[in-house]
């Protein structure tokens, strides 16, 4: 069987967030291996591939950092079993196998981003955001190799944290844990009023809780809550940031991440027309998605201001678990996809 290399040896180089190094040198000297016209490691500790100097820049943005978890590497009957191998190293790695095969062309310049930091702060997005101006871009994430996704929904990470001083459990008196878990249900409860109106999941608020702690000096208690709030298209964060200080009561709001508004690309682009066709040519049924959650694609969208869109092989669900796996018929299809694309957009030039 042949294994595709680049794939397994991403995968096999785990790399959770802030702990890329070790994949990116080795993707860095793989893609100079493959012919690539430049490969390197930028100031953000991203790795670089420049396959080719024509004049319109394609930017294939994939990222290379997981969360943490490692999953044993292994291939069990044509499938590829690790942490990555669809969130979100599979969609990177065919984006540097499909420039490999379709090589220079004299009228594109394509530009193979593994960012580092995108399951964090996207780091490795915020520093390319500002220094690349490509004609069309493309994010790798995963969306089975018959899709393209064309939106994310954005998202509001912060913190809360209420203090209360200690009393008497018999006295009556609001405790810090309940503090808490009242400006939860109040914000659970405008949640759920915006999503009457709003039947779509991508059109709706998701309210999650991702942590909770409480502790007690003997002099006074706090309460603190890790929440998360996707936010759909249209709505700001700073109009959330304003009803969050009008729930806190007397507690703290702190933010833990920077705030990403929704994206969502057009679909009538040559970019989205090009895959299309390649997707067809391939014996393949198209179709769009858009996702829940938030990608790269929000960082950089606002900023470059090209025709874009999502693409990658691999199942979204599995995201994030400890089943991660990916098919490598699928891999192949989507290398083939994506070549397809490439050489359309070059010929277009």
């Amino acid at each position: 069987m042949d294994i595709p290399a680049t794939l397994l040896g991403l995968v096999q180089r785990y790399s959770p967030s802030a702990q890329e190094e070790e994949a990116v040198a080795w993707l860095v000297d793989r893609m100079a291996a493959l012919g690539f016209t430049r490969a390197f490691s930028d100031e953000a500790g991203n790795a670089v591939g420049v396959m080719g100097e024509g004049p319109r820049q394609v930017v294939l943005l994939g990222h290379i950092d997981t969360v943490p978890g490692e999953i044993p590497v292994r291939i069990e009957d044509g499938v590829l079993h690790g942490r990555g191998a669809v969130d979100a190293k599979g969609p990177l790695a065919a984006f540097v196998d499909a420039v490999t095969a379709v090589g220079p062309l004299p009228t594109c310049q394509f530009v193979v981003i593994g960012a580092v930091g995108e399951e964090r702060d996207s780091r490795g997005a915020w520093y390319v955001a500002e220094r690349y101006h490509p004609e069309f871009a493309l994010i790798g994430e995963p969306s089975g190799w018959e899709r393209v996704t064309l939106g994310y929904r954005g998202k509001l990470w912060f913190e809360y944290r209420v203090r209360r001083p200690m009393s008497h459990t018999a006295s009556g008196d609001e405790s810090a844990c309940e503090a808490a878990v009242g400006f939860w249900n109040r914000l659970k409860a405008a949640c759920d009023a915006y999503n009457r109106e709003h039947n779509r999941v991508f059109e709706q608020l998701s309210l999650t809780l991702r942590g909770m702690q409480s502790e007690s000096d003997g002099f006074e208690e706090q309460a603190w809550l890790g929440l998360g709030l996707r936010l759909p298209p249209g709505v700001l964060p700073a109009e959330w940031q304003h009803r969050l200080d009008e729930m806190r009561g007397d507690g703290e709001i702190r933010l833990a991440k920077r705030p990403l508004l929704a994206y969502r690309a057009d679909k009538n682009t040559p970019l989205v027309r090009a895959f299309l066709a390649a997707i067809r040519a391939q014996g393949g049924q198209p179709g769009f998605l858009v996702k829940s959650g938030t990608s790269d694609m929000n960082v950089v969208g606002p900023s470059w201001r090209c025709p874009l869109l999502a693409y990658g092989p691999g199942d979204a669900s599995l995201d994030h678990t400890p089943h991660e796996h990916l098919p490598l018929a699928e891999y192949r299809r989507a290398v083939q996809v994506l070549a397809h694309a490439l050489r359309s957009l070059g010929a277009a030039g």
